[in-house]
């Protein structure tokens, strides 16, 4: 039965789990490793998925992965790793920027549908999750997918459950198709470009045939200059061929070094992925996807209001915005295409403006459907997507 530590349920199995869903009568509070912080404040007891934890199947011929949904990220990528394998799209740990002290979780990225830079050419969590285990409001097991990609019929859970933090399941148990990791990463740099030329840049890069994995410009680096960032990976000889062709590629658009320290551009990429340069910086964080050619004239339009800092992601596609405490963008953000969530903030603001964004009316209707669909009671992180 479950295990009850500082008023969380812990349950030990599956079958724990959907017992004390089953039973419960007042809201609950899903939570991973506690990272993952994004929505509206949830009241109600908290359901750990702690429990769940471990490989269950791991076959690195097959490139397929399956395991709790309480299974530490930190644990997966050190079996993969070893294995020379890696979860394709490079999933964000969000717990630095939000200040949490928890270790991410499986379950916890795939209810976030946590996706990383590269993102842009392997897609995004929901791409590579190929089976799901999960509780729903009612305390009922259900299952959907398996190892192998295949057709569903009806809904299909697997793309379902992939970032909807939680609200109409409880994760148990996922599967995932693995990729093998690359022999040399390598990078492109270019200082100075200011934000247009340098969006251009990135997408003139994403538009050759030489596989950009990443593709990313920061107006401020660690000194204060803008700099961009193109990652190409693969053997070593294809990736010092594909960059020397790019740089020719890119000399229009500036003149772009070449960095082969393998740790150094590990670390530039994390740090990236993470969002490092906004972590220690007072004030709220946005996340707004948009057409990449939009992005320079919408971070322009925000800053002028907020006085915002930005990064960009997949080729201006994701744009990071920190602004003062307390400040709803979306109103800066009124004729443009896009949408733009929030990602940190204190809970009050986050019980003000709304976190994610408004849905359009046929659109709210279906979510308001699955959710009286696979939770009827209304129980589970009850309000977070609200």
């Amino acid at each position: 039965m479950s295990a009850v530590m500082d008023r969380a349920l812990v349950p030990a199995d599956e079958a724990d789990l959907a017992q004390a869903v089953a039973a419960a009568t007042g809201p609950l509070r899903i939570l991973g490793g506690g990272t993952r912080g994004v929505g509206r404040p949830v009241a109600g007891q908290v359901l750990s998925t702690a429990g769940l934890s471990g490989i269950r199947i791991y076959e690195p011929g097959a490139l397929t992965l399956v395991a709790g949904a309480g299974t530490p990220l930190a644990e997966i990528a050190a079996t993969l790793t070893a294995e020379h394998q890696r979860l394709p799209f490079e999933p964000m740990d969000h717990g630095l920027l939000l200040g949490r002290t928890g270790a991410p979780t499986l379950g916890g990225m795939v209810a976030a549908n946590a996706s990383g830079p590269a993102r842009i050419v392997r897609g995004a969590c929901r791409d590579s999750l190929i089976g799901v285990r999960f509780v729903d409001g009612t305390g009922r097991v259900v299952s959907n997918g398996g190892r192998v990609m295949k057709n569903v019929t009806g809904y299909d859970l697997v793309k379902l459950m992939a970032g909807s933090w939680g609200t109409l399941g409880v994760l148990t148990e996922v599967a995932f198709k693995l990729l093998p990791r690359p022999e040399t990463v390598a990078m492109l740099r270019c200082t100075g470009l200011d934000d247009a030329r340098a969006v251009a840049a990135l997408q003139a890069a994403m538009a050759t045939p030489f596989e950009v994995t990443g593709a990313a410009h920061l107006p401020q680096g660690a000194d204060g200059t803008p700099v961009t960032m193109i990652r190409i990976e693969g053997f070593a000889g294809s990736v010092a061929y594909r960059a020397g062709r790019l740089q020719d590629a890119l000399r229009p658009h500036g003149d772009f070094d070449l960095d082969t320290d393998a740790a150094q551009v590990a670390g530039a990429w994390r740090a990236i992925r993470d969002v490092r340069g906004f972590a220690d910086a007072p004030g709220d964080v946005w996340h707004v996807s948009t057409v990449p050619g939009d992005a320079p004239g919408l971070v322009a339009r925000v800053t002028r209001v907020t006085g915002a800092r930005a990064l960009y992601d997949w080729g201006g596609g994701r744009v990071w915005l920190l602004v003062p405490e307390g400040t709803d963008i979306r109103p800066s953000l009124a004729g443009l295409r896009g949408h733009a969530t929030l990602i940190r903030a204190s809970a009050d603001t986050r019980a003000r403006v709304r976190p994610f964004p408004p849905e359009a009316p046929g659109v709210a209707a279906l979510s308001d459907g699955l959710r009286a669909r696979f939770d009827p009671r209304g129980i589970l992180n009850p309000g977070l997507m609200a």
